[in-house]
């Protein structure tokens, strides 16, 4: 059972745009969001002279979210060191502790269980060029990072990034709104409503073919996801390689339909109930 949680932020400039700080009741840890042009304005802060985790968001030339998970002994140095070898990012977000009991073994700890997060969420290219390794901790240090890090994802996707969300909602097996879709065409497709629209289950199979009247912008989105090895050659039909969010259940439906398709009608449940009418409930 999940609880309401109280989150304080802070606006350091008084700017939206600008740095933030952002605390969670109850939680010695404290998050910073800084964006890449106001590094240099953070010697005003002395908790970023201390131990910490911290990662680097951007986007690539394509649009694709990128992430590097990083940990150092002072974090505002590292930062700098930052600013000079690696352009890809314009903003961060660090997390420290308000009673300094972040040691080199935590935090080396902490950025190899996020990356491992990262990983499995799918969601942003990590931009690490090797794994991190986790340090050795003790029984009651590791109960204590894992509710470090459980707080840390929370910070992160309240402060804008998904980085370590599934793409699936996690519910229990019996309570999950799973939804269909079969055509004639070799289609079969599951998947689920999210807080980002449809996602598309790994191992759903998409028609192999298109009809001519399907619109121009969704047969170039399939040729995308071709190209990006999303969606694979099985002979009869495309399959899944991996869960894909899509912006909506229509354009869902379209690209394992391979038609122009209204999802809210062809996404069903087992007992035929459509998502129109799901939602409608």
């Amino acid at each position: 059972m999940k609880f309401g949680k109280t989150i304080k932020i802070f606006l350091i400039d008084g700017d939206p745009n600008g740095r933030m700080s952002c605390e969670l009741s109850n939680w010695t840890g404290k998050a910073y969001k800084i964006p890449r042009i106001k590094i240099k304005d953070c010697i005003d802060r002395e908790d970023l002279t201390n131990t910490g985790v911290y990662l680097l968001f951007g986007k690539n030339e394509e649009g694709k979210d990128q992430v590097y998970i990083g940990e150092a002994e002072t974090i505002l140095k590292r930062l700098n060191q930052h600013l000079t070898q690696k352009d890809f990012w314009n903003e961060t977000i660090v997390f420290v502790s308000k009673d300094d009991n972040l040691n080199k073994a935590h935090i080396k700890y902490l950025e190899n269980r996020l990356f491992e997060i990262a990983k499995v969420a799918n969601r942003y290219i990590i931009e690490n060029s090797i794994t991190p390794t986790q340090s050795s901790i003790s029984e009651s240090d590791k109960a204590e990072m894992e509710e470090f890090i459980e707080n840390t994802k929370m910070l992160v996707n309240t402060l804008g990034h998904k980085v370590f969300d599934e793409k699936r909602d996690v519910k229990p097996k019996q309570k999950q709104d799973l939804f269909f879709i079969k055509s004639i065409r070799n289609a079969d497709g599951q998947g689920e409503p999210t807080s980002d629209g449809f996602v598309v289950f790994k191992d759903s199979k998409a028609s192999g073919t298109i009809v001519n009247s399907m619109s121009l912008s969704f047969i170039a989105l399939r040729q995308k996801l071709i190209d990006e090895n999303v969606l694979i050659n099985k002979g009869d039909f495309l399959e899944f390689s991996e869960d894909y969010i899509f912006s909506s259940p229509s354009t869902a439906a379209v690209m394992i339909m391979g038609r122009n398709a209204n999802g809210l009608i062809e996404w069903k449940q087992k007992d035929g109930k459509t998502l129109k009418e799901f939602e409608a409930i």
